[in-house]
């Protein structure tokens, strides 16, 4: 035991003052390391002098040697004084955690280095271990198999015994038949396509072995192994509208997000779960359909939709439910496939009222349900009826915004052109190869369509920077160019509109190998050539702009769902012209722009349709949940909440947006008797209400609020920090009550849903800052 009069001071907490001098020798201490690594160390001259004063020629020459030696010690301790490590020279969205003392996390082209900075020196597969760090590289060889691990390796086993057996059955019946053994290569395979499924719902196609366990439940995107390695995902036992659908980038992202979507560069989106629904019939029944959906009689019949109807422009809409005025189902984009050109004699044997045709409609998946349910009921009512088809996992997309959107596009989707062609045939393929300077696709005719065939990008990779021509059109051209709009006059039908164009694409589909094995075989620095049976890819580009004055625009291309990843590898890789590469977005990305544009987000800004107010539940019981886990000491108490003037208590639910408490106040009560009403409600929750929290995705809840399918509110901030998000600001017009349904029309009992409050007074919008 210590004595208490003892000077010795215990050791166990620092002193401030100790810690500044420990600062201060580290600096020092790597300061004349670095001194040190510089010097070089010489001889003097006089050593090389005899005592007469003649030059010893072998004096001289060991001091020279001696020289050098210290010449290139000192260079090689210079330079690996200020070098960084091998795991340190990988980019920061690539880094991994174990990458700083396990050498197999590192990318292979360092990974020799990480293997030479060890303390041994030598590059061993098995235990390696780094400079700074003593932890062992770990092996799978060495490492003691727990339980789980025997399991894999088990099934692993049986896995390749039954391999092994259906290969030597292959064997044997290829020996059966001798003529068969080796087929021609130049024939092309022939396609089966397969009988179409009308009316029915698709199912994504089987996985491979190895993912197959992982979507049982869910469906993954054609890039979720490129996002779940660079991006937070969604839980896999709590999937997002039945997909892995990513998130948010793991590296902070929101001021890049920001500078790549508006001032530079451009950001990427893999926006394969919006569901496409196929219709074909007659034009008279596709119209009425529409018209029993909610689409305006201007629209379907009038001269300023035209070219909508001739399918040169998409349409983005909202869509009703036929049986109710008021409930609106989502915001749906539509676009018409062209008409054929047909000759005079043909067009005089066949009925123009009896020619069918072709439509796509894209919605979001959180309501397709609901409008695939409405358009099979409506599509069976027409006379003659229109044919509905699933094509969820069969044509995926793309969305890219940003100033260099378009650039990046044009070094990916290279049209194929046809040798034998008319004057124009291809002119949509034409008119997207001179696009190259458009800095903003707002500057395209709104909701232009652009429908060509391309080859495989992934004969072109690694991508180059494009490189504008003499040949380009010029600025004056390029004006003419958009004023004009040649596609307008004259386009040919797209091939992705075609059943058979896609599969016949996503048939021919060659492996990996053959492209390596193709570029392997073409000239040093140049692309391969194409070959006759390369597959024609079908594509689709929507120029769609944003409503906010001066935002930018974004592309929408859509193709077959098997070459998504390829044009997404060349997109995310491509060297812009204005440095680094395109980014790639999440859920987060896509909140983060609508905010910024003041424009809304389906589902989440849209509480009176169904699909919003599902995930409004979903958000509430988040954050309720995150609320419930908090201590009591450290949560918000919304029961004693000082909102002023002797006011105390949350006005509503604090953890949601009671729209039933804004719409249907008690007009009796007092606001303490609202208070403890309020507290109760959100503590011990109603049987309607727990019921409705907790029903299965059959059943509808009630919807306190109604949809007004047309501007009458601006969401506004008044805080220059980023409020959360059950707190909002509305600015609405004196005469809401109007367009809400009476109250013996509203539903009964009411959900709950943020704090809001209604002002009827105007407002001046204000800026606001963007978060660190």
């Amino acid at each position: 035991m210590a004595d208490p009069g003892s000077s010795v001071v215990s050791q166990k907490r620092k002193q401030p003052s100790d810690f500044g001098k420990l600062a201060n020798n580290n600096r020092n201490a790597k300061r004349v390391k670095q001194i040190q690594a510089r010097t070089i160390l010489t001889q003097a001259s006089d050593k090389a002098l005899n005592s007469n004063g003649e030059l010893d020629v072998s004096a001289f020459v060991k001091a020279r040697e001696f020289e050098i030696k210290a010449l290139e010690d000192s260079m090689a301790a210079s330079k690996k004084s200020l070098s960084s490590r091998a795991f340190q020279q990988v980019p920061n969205d690539l880094r991994r955690r174990t990458a700083s003392h396990n050498v197999k996390k590192v990318p292979k082209k360092l990974r020799i280095r990480a293997s030479r900075e060890s303390t041994d020196g030598l590059h061993t597969s098995a235990s390696v271990k780094m400079k700074e760090d003593n932890t062992p590289t770990t092996s799978s060889r060495r490492r003691k198999a727990n339980p789980h691990m025997r399991l894999r390796l088990q099934t692993a086993d049986k896995l390749q015994k039954l391999h092994a057996r259906a290969k030597r059955k292959r064997t044997e019946a290829r020996e059966a038949k001798p003529d068969q053994a080796n087929p021609k290569k130049e024939d092309a395979p022939a396609v089966r396509i397969r009988r179409l499924k009308q009316n029915t719902l698709s199912k994504p196609d089987e996985p491979a072995a190895k993912f197959r366990k992982r979507q049982e439940h869910k469906s993954w995107l054609p890039t979720h192994i490129f996002h779940a390695k660079r991006a937070h995902m969604t839980e896999p036992k709590h999937p997002l509208w039945r997909f892995a659908i990513p998130v948010s980038p793991t590296e902070k992202s929101y001021r890049k997000t920001h500078r790549a979507g508006s001032l530079r560069g451009c950001v990427a989106w893999d926006t394969s779960y919006i569901a496409t629904i196929g219709v074909e019939g007659v034009e008279a029944s596709l119209l009425a359909l529409l018209r029993s959906l909610g689409v305006g009689e201007e629209t379907l019949s009038g001269n300023k939709m035209s070219k909508w109807r001739a399918g040169t422009r998409s349409w983005h809409g909202w869509l009703k439910e036929r049986d109710s005025e008021m409930i609106w189902i989502a915001e749906v984009d539509i676009v018409w496939c062209v008409q054929p050109a047909i000759s005079s004699a043909t067009e005089s044997a066949t009925n123009p009222r009896k020619r069918k045709r072709r439509l796509f409609l894209r919605v979001h998946p959180s309501a397709f349900l609901q409008l695939w349910t409405e358009i099979l009921k409506v599509a069976k009512m027409q006379r003659p009826p229109a044919m509905v088809e699933d094509l969820r996992f069969e044509i995926g997309s793309i969305e890219v915004s940003g100033p260099v959107s378009t650039e990046a596009l044009i070094a990916a989707l290279k049209p194929i052109m046809k040798e034998s062609r008319e004057s124009m045939e291809d002119v949509s393929a034409d008119t997207w190869s001179s696009l190259s300077s458009i800095t903003n696709p707002s500057s395209l005719p709104e909701n232009a369509i652009l429908g060509f065939n391309i080859s495989d990008p992934r004969l072109r990779y690694p991508p180059r920077t494009f490189v504008r021509s003499a040949s380009d059109p010029t600025d004056d051209k390029l004006l003419e160019v958009l004023a004009q709009w040649p596609p307008d006059k004259v386009q040919t039908p797209p091939s992705i509109f075609d059943r058979t164009a896609r599969l016949t694409a996503s048939r021919l589909l060659p492996s990996q190998k053959a492209i390596n094995r193709r570029k392997g075989d073409a000239l040093p620095g140049e692309f391969p050539s194409p070959a006759a049976n390369d597959p024609q890819i079908p594509v689709l580009l929507i120029a769609s702009r944003s409503p906010a004055a001066g935002a930018q625009g974004s592309w929408k291309l859509l193709l077959p769902w098997k070459y998504v990843l390829a044009v997404w590898y060349h997109l995310m890789h491509y060297p812009l012209s204005t440095g680094g590469n395109p980014r790639f977005g999440g859920l987060q990305e896509i909140r983060q722009i609508a905010f910024e544009q003041r424009t809304p987000w389906f589902p989440g800004d849209f509480p009176g349709t169904q699909a919003g107010w599902e995930w409004e539940l979903s958000e509430r019981a988040k954050r309720k949940s995150e609320w419930e886990k908090r201590p009591k000491g450290k949560r918000v108490a919304w029961e004693s909440l000082d909102l002023g003037k002797t006011k105390k208590g949350e006005v509503g639910i604090g953890w949601a947006c009671d729209w039933t408490y804004l719409f249907d106040p008690p007009a009796a009560a007092s606001h303490g008797e609202d208070q403890a009403e309020t507290q109760e409600r959100s503590s011990n929750p109603t049987e309607n209400e727990s019921a409705k929290l907790d029903c299965p995705e059959t059943e509808k809840p009630a919807i306190p609020v109604q949809h007004i399918p047309f501007q009458q509110s601006t969401t506004i901030l008044t805080n220059s920090t980023l409020p959360p998000p059950t707190s909002r600001t509305i600015t609405t017009p004196s005469n809401l009550r109007t367009y809400l349904p009476p109250p013996e029309f509203r539903p009964t009992p009411p959900l709950p849903m943020a704090r809001s409050r209604l002002l009827n007074s105007s407002i001046t919008q204000e800026n606001f800052q963007l978060r660190p």
